[in-house]
């Protein structure tokens, strides 16, 4: 148990400041409705959804099949793209504790969702939910850094040991590794030693430049985690203020420059390139970290091109944004980009 104020542990006060403590304890069932309300781990109901079961379509990225829309693990991790806002991870982390995280997981499995894209703060919840059922979410995880090639190799297989079904380098490593003049080479590196594990391998980043040198230097991964967001708001980096990997710096003395406020510098470029691109797209920033709203991010993501989308979703947002994706599928016109997956 955390110090943590929760929806539980206001309710049991409620309980025993309203009724006494004598009367809290006064029946089997009210000993056990306490004894859940302040148990974390303790499950509800399952959860209730107007979506049909196979509403949500699927696709495939080597032989695993995968929701059009996935979970980001970034919001259960507590972390936060939130511009100048300071406490908004710490919000995220006492909202999301390991109860709301699971009732979260269990509702998305109901509406269709059945992989998430776990960091590394966010892998041990999901380990653990899958631990105790039948139908286990699917999780796509990254293994690190990419330098070391045993520690990479060794990540890579605590990761499969767990039960990961694919894996992609870390897009913010990626872009470190290619940013400071890393070679290709290294990412290539990366992909065989996934591949080598029997899973899909899969190269993630936030510049175009990545999947353009691994298609140029033919790396050969099995898909592509590659950001795409429109650049029609607020927030925005001004076009003549975009520098490639400006999303890696802050520049605080530069209201002009990105600062946490933009991680696909070129949507129009991106598209375009990603037409010639014959393996799975995901993206992922598809909202652009909460600026951008799905209604307009998701037709938009998959009319230009994209193969599956990583959102970011609490509780209160997944239904919704299930429906959202189902009406965008349904409706995707003058697609130039052949589905891929």
């Amino acid at each position: 148990m955390t110090d943590r104020t929760d929806r539980r542990c206001f309710l049991a006060r409620g309980v025993l400041g309203a009724a006494g403590m004598g009367a809290a304890y006064s029946s089997i069932e009210e000993n056990s409705l306490l004894a859940a309300m302040q148990d974390g781990t303790a499950r509800s109901a399952k959860p209730k959804t107007d979506i049909p079961p196979g509403s949500l379509p699927c696709g495939k990225i080597g032989n695993v099949s995968i929701s059009r829309l996935l979970m980001g693990g970034n919001l259960i991790g507590g972390f936060a793209h939130s511009r100048d806002l300071m406490y908004v991870s710490k919000l995220f982390k006492a909202y999301n504790t390991e109860a709301k995280i699971f009732e979260t997981l269990e509702l998305a499995q109901a509406c269709g969702i059945n992989t998430i894209q776990a960091g590394s703060t966010a892998h041990d919840p999901v380990f653990k939910y899958n631990q105790h059922r039948a139908t286990k979410f699917q999780i796509m995880a990254n293994p690190g850094r990419l330098a070391d090639k045993t520690a990479m190799n060794d990540a890579i297989k605590r990761l499969i040991d767990k039960g990961v079904e694919l894996l992609f380098t870390h897009g913010g490593a990626t872009d470190r590794h290619m940013m400071n003049g890393g070679k290709i080479d290294v990412i290539g590196q990366a992909v065989d030693l996934i591949k080598a594990q029997g899973a899909p391998a899969g190269v993630g980043s936030h510049s175009l430049e990545v999947p353009i040198a691994c298609e140029k230097n033919k790396i050969n991964p099995d898909f592509y985690v590659k950001t795409f967001h429109s650049d029609r708001y607020w927030s925005a980096t001004p076009k003549e203020g975009r520098k490639e990997y400006d999303w890696m710096k802050a520049h605080p003395a530069d209201h002009n420059a990105n600062n946490d406020g933009m991680w696909c510098n070129n949507p129009e470029e991106t598209a375009a390139f990603m037409e010639t691109v014959d393996k799975p797209w995901v993206a992922f920033k598809v909202m652009a970290a909460g600026a951008i709203s799905p209604r307009k991010a998701f037709p938009y993501v998959f009319r230009n091109g994209a193969d599956f989308i990583i959102a970011g979703m609490f509780d209160f947002q997944v239904e919704a944004d299930v429906k959202i994706a189902i009406n965008s599928l349904g409706k995707v016109r003058n697609r130039k980009r052949p589905w891929r997956g």
